[in-house]
């Protein structure tokens, strides 16, 4: 099939480099479709639009303005103006192209007219990877108030775009049921259950382990929990301040955090002023580096805000399952990530804030190595079974079958 997938952040390369949209378009591609990627030059790297060919992938990078690390105001015109800048772009580097399939993902929610033609025209099958549910998002963090004027505008947009999906693919079960539950005029066939997923590498031996341990002065014996990403409000963060203070000085574990993002200063504040024994603070590591240090840690950790009343499902689950760690998660109560962890025997989880019984799972995961190694491999079978690009694939292609 001729597939047209189009993405907010940049993608010029699926051989090398890895993620959960690189990882599923490079199986598409390993499966013979031909793939016409769409996503944006942002004004600040000063590009201009550009087509790169490789093999039966092409990449169009469309000249847009910035759409990160930008004031509101520009952010805000600039995903306004992206549907336009995409589909002139499209109907110029592709004009002859006849496609099958339209893939995109949330955010943003605003590529509607632009589904909306190649359906008509191409009479292509849409199909929504519904990543991040806005503008409700903006609404729990306080950013924007509810049934105001930008909440009702994006809310529209939001409506229209479910509207136009053929197939709205959501990350779990909850978010499912919140999709249904908030969007009643929506067939329920079309929602279903098609989480991130990733094509799996196999890990490195304990050698590897204690070397990355060294090099950044990590002690040997210590229990490693890492929390890697984006450090952001959506995160939570405030109480990780608290995990770090309740267990600062104890040598039997430690915290490794890794990441940039609106709250990062906040956090350098802590480590200047607390002086903490036990953690480590790294600046965001490009993907292959990031990839090799998380071998060193035992834990991986997810935090979401509180105040959340959607189902978020990090993505960063991922990456923890793949390297045989079992999770320990400080979340809101709407998201089903720590009960699907739970049940499947690969991570405890407790409400954002709950210092208590966070503490009590930091302790099990120090006292207990074969509990947490045992708890490790089963999140590593969850992992084979249910988030890797072959499941994600299945799902969307069997709608063609």
């Amino acid at each position: 099939m001729n597939i047209l997938f189009l993405k907010l952040s940049k993608i010029d390369n699926i051989s090398s480099s890895r993620g959960i949209y690189i990882d599923l378009m490079r199986k598409f591609s390993k499966e013979g479709h031909s793939l016409f990627i769409v996503s944006s030059m942002e004004r600040r790297f000063n590009g201009k639009t550009q087509l790169i060919e490789d093999s039966n992938t092409k990449f169009l990078n469309v000249r847009t303005l910035n759409l990160r690390k930008t004031n509101f105001i520009e952010k805000g015109i600039g995903i306004l103006l992206l549907e336009y800048q995409y589909k002139k772009a499209i109907l110029k580097y592709f004009p002859n192209i006849k496609f099958d399939l339209i893939l995109y993902t949330t955010p943003p929610i605003t590529f509607t007219s632009i589904i909306r033609y190649f359906k008509e025209k191409d009479n292509a099958v849409s199909y929504l990877l519904l990543k991040d549910i806005f503008p409700q998002n903006a609404v729990d963090l306080g950013i924007i108030r509810k049934n105001s004027l930008f909440h009702n505008f994006f809310r529209k947009k939001e409506i229209k775009l479910y509207n136009i999906s053929d197939y709205i693919g959501c990350m779990s079960p909850k978010n499912v049921e919140y999709i249904k539950k908030h969007n009643p005029q929506l067939p329920e066939k079309k929602i279903e259950v098609c989480p991130n997923s990733i094509e799996i590498i196999e890990n490195t031996n304990e050698e590897v382990k204690s070397t990355i341990r060294q090099n950044y002065n990590i002690p040997e014996k210590a229990v490693v929990f890492i929390f890697g990403g984006n450090l952001g409000k959506p995160q939570g963060l405030d109480f990780l301040h608290n995990v770090l203070l309740s267990n600062n000085g104890l040598t039997d574990r430690f915290f490794a955090i890794v990441g940039a993002g609106t709250e990062r200063a906040k956090i350098e504040k802590w480590f200047s002023s607390d002086k903490y024994t036990n953690a480590l603070l790294l600046p965001i590591l490009p993907k292959k580096e990031y990839d090799l240090f998380i071998k060193c840690a035992d834990i991986g950790l997810i935090f979401l805000s509180r105040k959340f009343t959607i189902p978020n499902y990090p993505s960063r689950l991922l990456v923890y399952l793949e390297n045989k760690m079992p999770i320990l998660a400080a979340i809101d109560l709407n998201t089903d990530i720590g009960d699907i962890a739970v049940k499947n025997k690969y991570g405890f989880w407790c409400e954002n804030g709950d210092i208590h019984t966070f503490n009590k799972y930091v302790d099990f995961y120090c006292q207990q190595p074969e509990e947490r190694k045992q708890m490790g491999l089963n999140g590593n079978h969850f992992l084979k079974n249910n988030y890797t690009v072959d499941n994600t694939y299945n799902t969307i292609i069997n709608h063609f079958k």
